[in-house]
C-alpha cells in the first residue's frame, strides 16, 4: 500500500463500466503508512477521511486498488493504495497506468478546438467535406423501426454535432428491441465497453456510413458515437494519425509522458487488470487482463477519440490544470480563452434533453458542452465544475469556483451511467477536505 502526499520537489505543473484485505495481506502495516502534510487549501482531517473511505472499498473486496489525486492552489496530494490485481503482489502506484475510457473525450475536444483555431475545421461546417461517408444521410422513421423505413436527413451533420453528441447516432439506454442496435453490433460500430476492433479509421467510418441515423441531426443528445466519429475527422483534418497529433500538440507540451492509446512493452508492468461484475453475478471477473495480456498492450487499428486513452493521475492533472487555467500551461497558451468558454458552455437545449436517453435525473443537474459534462447543480457526493467520468472506473472534474481538481482512478467498470459508490465517496470526501 502506498500513500503519497504533495511530494517534495514537485513543481506546480506536476501536476466505462469493475480487493482483498489491507494491512499484512498487502505486505505492509499501518506503521508503514506515512501521513503527509496536507497541501494548501486541503485539511489533513479531510484527507484522512478520503483515505479511509477508499480503503474501505478495498477491504470490502469492491476494488483491488485505487489512486486518488486532489490539487488546489498549485499543491498536489496523491493517495495510492491497494493492489493492481486481486490476489496480486504489485501495488498500486502513483504512476500506475489506467484505461481512462471516456475521460478521453475532453482531450479530443481540445484537439478539435486547436484545429478550429487554425482554420482547418469550422464548428458550423458539415462533416461531409472530410467525411464523405456520412453525406446524404437517411434517418429512421422510428427508433425501433426496420432499417429500410427511413426519411432523408433534414440537414447535414455539423462538426459541432459531433462535439455535442447530437449527430443523430449513439447509445440507446432503454429496454426494447432495436434493429439499428443489432445492425451496429454486426458492423462493429456499436456502443459498448470494448473499443472498436476496426483495422483502420477508414474501415470504421465506412461501416457506420452504411447505416441510417437514429434521429435527425441536432434533434437529440445520444451518447458516445459522435465522439468516436470525431476521431476520424480529426485525423483527416490534421493530416496525420490522431495519436501523433495529440502527442505533438497536447501530450508533449503538457508533459503527459505516459498518455497514449496503448502501453509500450517497457511499461506493461504498470498496467493493472480491469474488472467487471456481469449482470446477476456475485463476483467480479477480469474484463481486460493486466500487462502483456491486455488488449492495450499493442496499438489499436482505430484509436478511439471517445474512450481509448491510457493515462496516469499526474498526466491527467496536467490536462485538467490547463483547462482550469483557461488554456494556459507553463506560461504558454495552448488554447484560447474563447475556445475554453465554448467547450464549457451547455449547448443542449431543454427540448433536446427531453428526448435524450441517459441516466435518470442526469439532465436535472447537468449539461453538455464540447466533449465534456457541465455540472449545474450538485449535492454531497457529486462533482462540481467541468469534466467527465470513464466507464472503466475513472473520474475527473476541475472546479473554477473552488480551484479544486479531483481525479479518481480505479479499474472496476461502472455497472450503469449512475455514479458507483466509490465515486460518491470520493467526491464527498474531496469537498469535505477543502479548507476555508
Amino acid at each position: 500500500m502506498q500513500r503519497q502526499g504533495n511530494g517534495a520537489g514537485l513543481s506546480r505543473r506536476s501536476v466505462l463500466w469493475g480487493a482483498a484485505a489491507l494491512g499484512a495481506t498487502w505486505g505492509c502495516t499501518q506503521a508503514e503508512v506515512r501521513k503527509p502534510t496536507a497541501p494548501a487549501g486541503l485539511t489533513q482531517e479531510g484527507l484522512d477521511r478520503l483515505h479511509a473511505a477508499m480503503a474501505a472499498h478495498i477491504e470490502r473486496g469492491e476494488l483491488p486498488g485505487v489512486v486518488t489525486l486532489l490539487s488546489r492552489g498549485g499543491e498536489v496530494h496523491v493517495n495510492a493504495l491497494g493492489m493492481q490485481t486481486f490476489g496480486g503482489t504489485a501495488p498500486m502506484r502513483r504512476d500506475t497506468l489506467f484505461r481512462i475510457a471516456s475521460m478521453t473525450k475532453p482531450v479530443s475536444g481540445v484537439a478539435t478546438m486547436m484545429l478550429v483555431e487554425e482554420g482547418k475545421l469550422r464548428l458550423d461546417e458539415p462533416v461531409d467535406r472530410l467525411l464523405p461517408e456520412l453525406a446524404n444521410r437517411r434517418v429512421l422513421k422510428r427508433l425501433d423501426g426496420p432499417l429500410d423505413d427511413t426519411v432523408p436527413a433534414n440537414r447535414p451533420i455539423l462538426v459541432s454535432d459531433l462535439l455535442t453528441l447530437r449527430m443523430g447516432m449513439g447509445a440507446i439506454m432503454a429496454p426494447g428491441e432495436y434493429p439499428i442496435v443489432q445492425a451496429m453490433t454486426a458492423q462493429g460500430v456499436a456502443v459498448g465497453p470494448w473499443l472498436p476492433k476496426a483495422p483502420s479509421p477508414d474501415a470504421w467510418i465506412r461501416a457506420l456510413g452504411s447505416l441510417p441515423l437514429m434521429r435527425q441531426p441536432g434533434e437529440a443528445w445520444l451518447y458516445d458515437t459522435g465522439l468516436t466519429v470525431l476521431g476520424v475527422l480529426l485525423g483527416r483534418a490534421a493530416g496525420q494519425p490522431l495519436e501523433d497529433f495529440m502527442r505533438e500538440r497536447i501530450f508533449e507540451p503538457l508533459g503527459m509522458k505516459d498518455t497514449r492509446f496503448s502501453v509500450p512493452a517497457e511499461k506493461l508492468d504498470r498496467l493493472p487488470a480491469s474488472y467487471v461484475r456481469p449482470p446477476g453475478a456475485e463476483k467480479l471477473e477480469v474484463f481486460d487482463a493486466a500487462g502483456r495480456d491486455s488488449q492495450f498492450s499493442h496499438p489499436p487499428g482505430f484509436p478511439s477519440a471517445s474512450g481509448g486513452l491510457i493515462s496516469t493521475a499526474d498526466d491527467y492533472l496536467a490536462f485538467a490544470q490547463m483547462m482550469l487555467n483557461r488554456g494556459e500551461h507553463g506560461g504558454k497558451r495552448l488554447l484560447s480563452e474563447r475556445s475554453i468558454e465554448l467547450m464549457t458552455t451547455d449547448h443542449i437545449t431543454p427540448e433536446q434533453k427531453a428526448v435524450s436517453l441517459f441516466s435518470p435525473g442526469f439532465w436535472d443537474k447537468r449539461g453538455w458542452g464540447y466533449a465534456l459534462s457541465i455540472v449545474h447543480k450538485h449535492e454531497p457526493g457529486e462533482p462540481r465544475g467541468f469534466g467527465w467520468d470513464g466507464g472503466y472506473g475513472t473520474s475527473c472534474y476541475w472546479d473554477p469556483e473552488t480551484g479544486l481538481i479531483g481525479i479518481l482512478l480505479t479499474q472496476r467498470m461502472m455497472d450503469s451511467p449512475t455514479a458507483p459508490p466509490a465515486f460518491v465517496d470520493f467526491w464527498r470526501s474531496a469537498y469535505e477536505a477543502l479548507a476555508a
